[in-house]
């Protein structure tokens, strides 16, 4: 019990006493801080600008709608039982009917060509089925499954649905999403190597008293200690602030992107960074700041023997 109450004041004063060190640097530790906030607020906001675009594109569903023609000889009682059959499906949400009468009316008021419609004997247009998949249905494949399998009812003069904005959409976002994982690596990368080389300069910094923590004894887990907890501030400091800066970005972006929102229907709210991954932020910034910090020393403590 004494040797599990003297490791924990040991590490709790490498832990206090690393922070101490930090805040007796103010001007070298904000500047540090701040350039690897920048770093981790730059892939942090890329992050969350994909994640409020995916919003506009989560209405897919909305948009994705496959519209049936009906053939001429088929009634509007029969297009209303062919629309109960198709809502039986998996893979469908809803299935709206639009009559003979009704794709007359909306013709007669969107066309400008109201008088030449008088003039015919008969409706021309056929009774009209708007079916809409379901929300999980977004894949590109399996909407043209649906499709196939919808035109080929013996009722179905022919089913048309514009894919090719759906494969760019998913083409675009599939492209922005392995977009922030890259630049996450590349500025992963980033934090480790600024990270390290404080470090660096820390332990160049201290070198006469770690050659003499050597010379007594002192094991090079020991002598890490310190400059690990440093490593930790400094990421962990780094996730908070580079917080601070997302959610500064994001509160100037609210007005323009609530307005844009507004112009698609309101079909989004501007997304900010939740409570889980504000706190996967800050655990992965302080994990690349002890992970950076603990490759340089691997290195320099092999390389720095007492003489």
């Amino acid at each position: 019990m004494d040797r599990l109450h003297a490791y924990c004041a040991i590490h709790a004063h490498a832990f206090f006493s690393s922070l101490g060190r930090l805040l007796r640097t103010p001007f070298t530790t904000v500047m540090t801080v701040v350039v690897l906030a920048l770093a981790i607020a730059l892939a942090a906001g890329f992050y969350l600008l994909v994640a409020n675009v995916q919003q506009l594109t989560a209405g897919i569903q909305n948009s994705n709608q496959i519209s049936l023609f009906l053939k001429d000889s088929v009634s509007d009682d029969s297009g209303a039982q062919l629309a109960e059959k198709i809502k039986k499906y998996p893979t469908v949400e809803q299935v709206n009917v639009i009559t003979k009468q009704q794709a007359l009316a909306e013709f007669r008021q969107y066309s400008g060509f109201g008088e030449a419609l008088d003039a015919l004997e008969k409706n021309p247009l056929p009774t009209v089925l708007q079916v809409l998949p379901v929300s999980s249905l977004t894949d590109a494949g399996q909407l043209e499954q649906l499709v196939t399998s919808l035109d080929k009812l013996s009722a179905v003069d022919f089913a048309q649905m514009d894919m090719q904005w759906v494969k760019r959409l998913q083409s675009i976002m599939a492209l922005a999403q392995r977009g922030v994982t890259l630049l996450s690596i590349i500025l992963g990368s980033a934090v480790l190597f600024i990270t390290g080389n404080t470090i660096r300069l820390e332990l160049h910094n201290r070198r006469d008293e770690v050659v003499i923590a050597k010379l007594v004894g002192a094991t090079d887990s020991f002598i890490q200690r310190p400059f690990l907890y440093t490593g930790f501030w400094l990421g962990f400091g780094s996730g908070v602030a580079a917080w601070l800066l997302v959610t500064v970005m994001m509160l100037i972006l609210h007005q323009p992107m609530q307005r844009l929102s507004d112009l698609y229907g309101g079909i989004f709210d501007v997304r900010y960074l939740g409570f889980g991954e504000t706190s996967m932020l800050w655990f992965i910034s302080a994990v690349l700041g002890v992970c950076g910090s603990w490759i340089v020393l691997k290195y320099q403590l092999q390389q720095l023997k007492p003489e």
